[in-house]
């Protein structure tokens, strides 16, 4: 069933109608059907609500997860008395994977179970905890306790927010939306970077090192941001459904509108399943095997890119490590540019998959750079390159996963095998920049290349041909069953409409073909 609740310009000077009662509220899809210029304020308020906090979320969950590269630097494998062949160093790094991948799929499962304002706050609280204790470790076994608890509460960020985003905007919203809120990262690693020199300063301080205090004093900021996030952070609109007379209640809007073909009959909602049935759903869905292909081929170069690049510039023998941790912030600012224009790009052409193809293209070259260069401007031109191709990839591969999956439980679950297990791939990249490789990191480059060229691009293009093929299959489907009605009795007519309703309820996207797959 179906509220509609139609508003214009004029509806808006006079009392509200009264709310129906709560309990008649249960289980209905709200849907705002305005003018043009209400929907787009109505738009920009969503956004300015929801997008600043979830990116500030993520631009700090991201940064304590990568500053570890800035404290090796600081000195933090030398107070550690870390290997010099960088195993133990590496395996730090590994360890935040293996738990981050590990506890991801669940994430989104807990998150509906909890309010999301909870859930945020309460990994966001612990984040900084584990961030300011990381700081006072002083062997190799707490860095790496450190570590690996790190991973298990940062592993609901993400696919997290991304889920929250997906239930309030459209299809033809999300990616660059998506991409605002990811381009935190990319900012996170030049604000790490600036915001590490500083810290570095500190060096002596309380008899501490540099290194300590980058990670006590970003752990104390995520702390207090983290608490404010129980009164910023947006639950699900279902949450204010029963709420009209709240500000949030009014942005809600229909969000699955635009799944369909225009000429279609209205989507029904999904029905509630057993978790089980939805697991399932969701584990015999072929586009949950591309899409960890295609995210896996993007998060691995990635986690690769953040957590050594200031290694990589500072071993390219030019700069010292102060100036090193400077020249990291340049990459990453025109990396968050090229993450907000691809996002756009594939907003309005709806062709996410060759939007994908194309800046896959810009890290292999970049990465092709740093394994071949010979010199320091070519090898640091590489670094540009890669955070061109890199960063757009995965806010795309998310977009691109989340828009071709309708049903909501399904859409949780799915997303969350895509991130969790695609980031297994951060496990490989961690031990492949070796100490003894400097400074050409040939291994390094090596695989990341690998990645980005089996991976990332040829899951691109397998995923773009097979969902072109789907749509096709479609729409043939659908010329025969028109062709079939026109000379149908009105019993052979309904026969057929039963049988298209129940092939949209089974779950699975292919079998529904008024669902349009954003290719």
């Amino acid at each position: 069933m179906h509220l509609h609740m139609h508003i214009n310009s004029k509806d808006r000077t006079k009392d509200p109608v009264p709310p129906p009662e709560s309990a008649d509220l249960e289980g209905l899809e709200i849907c705002h059907h305005v003018e043009t210029l209400d929907a787009k304020r109505q738009l920009r308020k969503l956004d300015w609500g929801l997008i600043p906090w979830l990116s500030l979320l993520y631009l700090l969950a991201f940064l304590t997860r990568t500053n570890i590269g800035n404290a090796k630097l600081a000195g933090l494998a030398i107070d550690l008395h870390l290997d010099k062949s960088g195993d133990q160093y590496n395996l730090a790094l590994a360890v935040f994977f293996i738990s981050y991948s590990l506890f991801e799929p669940a994430s989104n499962v807990l998150i509906k179970l909890l309010k999301p304002n909870h859930y945020l706050t309460l990994l966001m609280v612990l984040c900084g905890s584990i961030t300011i204790a990381t700081g006072f470790v002083t062997n190799v076994g707490g860095l790496y306790a450190a570590r690996f608890c790190l991973g298990v509460v940062q592993s609901g960020v993400f696919p997290g927010v991304n889920y929250i985003l997906s239930c309030w905007y459209r299809r033809s919203e999300l990616g660059f939306r998506s991409a605002i809120f990811f381009s935190a990262a990319a900012i996170s690693g030049s604000f790490g970077g600036l915001l590490a020199y500083g810290l570095q300063q500190m060096d002596g301080v309380a008899g501490r090192g540099g290194w300590s205090w980058i990670f006590i004093i970003e752990g104390i900021i995520v702390i207090l941001i983290g608490i404010m996030s129980w009164w910023m952070v947006f639950n699900f609109p279902d949450d204010y459904a029963n709420k009209p007379n709240s500000k949030r209640a009014r942005l809600i809007r229909c969000v699955e509108e635009d799944s369909h073909k225009k000429d279609a009959p209205p989507a029904d909602a999904p029905p509630e399943r057993p978790f089980i049935e939805t697991l399932k759903l969701s584990l015999t869905d072929w586009k949950t095997y591309t899409g960890i292909m295609i995210y896996g081929g993007a998060a691995g170069p990635l986690f690769a890119f953040s957590l050594f690049l200031p290694s990589i510039i500072a071993d390219m023998g030019a700069y010292s490590p102060t100036t090193s941790q400077l020249l990291t912030i340049p990459p990453y600012v025109v990396g968050c540019i090229a993450t907000l224009l691809i996002a756009l790009v594939a907003d309005r052409t709806s062709q996410r998959g060759l939007c994908g193809i194309f800046t896959s293209l810009f890290a292999i070259l970049g990465f092709f750079l740093l394994l071949f260069g010979k010199n320091v401007a070519t090898k640091y031109t590489g670094t540009f390159l890669a955070a061109i191709g890199i960063y757009p990839c995965i806010p795309n591969a998310v977009a691109w996963s989340s828009n071709n999956i309708s049903d909501p439980g399904k859409r949780g679950l799915s997303l969350g095998f895509v991130i969790g297990i695609g980031n297994l791939a951060g496990v490989v990249n961690c031990f492949v920049y070796r100490s003894k490789d400097k400074p050409d990191y040939k291994l390094g480059h090596g695989v990341v290349l690998g990645f980005l060229i089996i991976f990332l691009l040829g899951g691109s293009i397998l995923q773009h041909c097979l969902l072109v093929r789907e749509n096709r299959k479609k729409r043939e489907h659908l010329a025969m069953i028109a062709e079939q009605e026109k000379n149908a009795t009105p019993e052979e007519v309904k026969r057929l409409e039963e049988g298209e309703r129940k092939r949209r309820e089974d779950g699975n996207e292919d079998s529904d073909d008024n669902f349009v797959y954003v290719e």
